[in-house]
């Protein structure tokens, strides 16, 4: 026999329906990175893991400033200032490697000139010269002019000798920011090194205004040769040493005070 059904069908559940409150209303929040977890106002740049690279290169910089620098080091800290690095970029900027494609095209100019029996075109015009071991053979036979080194070679071995050769060889150099920038001037990434050999007519006053600016800051600056650079305290030292100073001058005070 089948099942009467039952007369009572079962009631679906109500479900609830929560009313919000106007004065205590929801808000969810979100705790992922620069979600409602950061105070307001308040830099957390300290708190960061920040990769391994910036790390370093903060520790390096740190460790400069705390340790006694030697001279030969320290001279790649005093590079020349922002309005003559401008003017000095803006006559090496004309004086720019050709590329290349230019390079190439330039052959074939030539190339199709001579078996045409015509004027071959100019030849090679003044350019930049870098790569350090064409410069450094530069500097040896006295061809450079002026030569630039950049402030952030890394590791600055490389280029640590080069203001000692320069000086030797009685040849105007300039320190300056930085090896990306110099880079840009020959088409590549970064640069440690710069030279120029000559200069079209025009610009020979200016050239000579940079080697005296050489001279002057760098070749022939004893100063530069003998100070040292760091020994620069941390602001807690600072602080206990200046503590530890004022302490000491009230002891002395007190015996002085003593003996009369």
């Amino acid at each position: 026999m089948a099942k009467k059904s039952s007369s009572k069908a079962k009631a679906a559940p109500v479900k609830k329906v929560s009313k919000a409150d106007p004065l205590f209303p929801s808000r969810p929040r979100s705790f992922g990175v620069g979600g409602n977890i950061r105070p307001a106002g308040r830099d957390l740049s300290r708190f960061v893991r920040w990769p391994k690279y910036v790390r370093i290169q903060r520790q390096r910089a740190v460790l400069y400033q705390r340790l006694k620098v030697p001279p030969s080091i320290n001279q790649f800290t005093k590079s020349i200032g922002k309005n003559e690095a401008a003017s000095a970029f803006n006559l090496l900027n004309k004086y720019r490697p050709e590329t290349a494609a230019a390079k190439k095209q330039r052959i074939k100019d030539t190339a199709a000139a001579t078996a045409a029996g015509k004027e071959a075109p100019a030849k090679v015009p003044c350019q930049l010269k870098f790569g350090l071991k064409h410069v450094t053979t530069l500097v040896e036979e006295k061809k450079a002019s002026l030569v630039l080194i950049a402030c952030d070679v890394d590791p600055l071995e490389l280029v640590l000798w080069l203001p000692a050769l320069c000086r030797k060889m009685e040849v105007p150099f300039l320190i300056v920011k930085d090896k990306a920038r110099l880079g840009t001037l020959v088409h590549q990434k970064t640069a440690a090194v710069v030279a120029l050999t000559k200069v079209n007519k025009e610009d020979e006053s200016q050239l000579k205004i940079f080697q005296d600016l050489g001279n002057e800051k760098f070749n022939k600056n004893t100063e530069l040769l003998r100070k040292w650079g760091g020994g620069i305290m941390g602001l807690k030292t600072q602080a206990k040493l200046d503590k530890r100073a004022k302490a000491n001058a009230i002891e002395e005070a007190k015996k002085a005070a003593s003996m009369r």
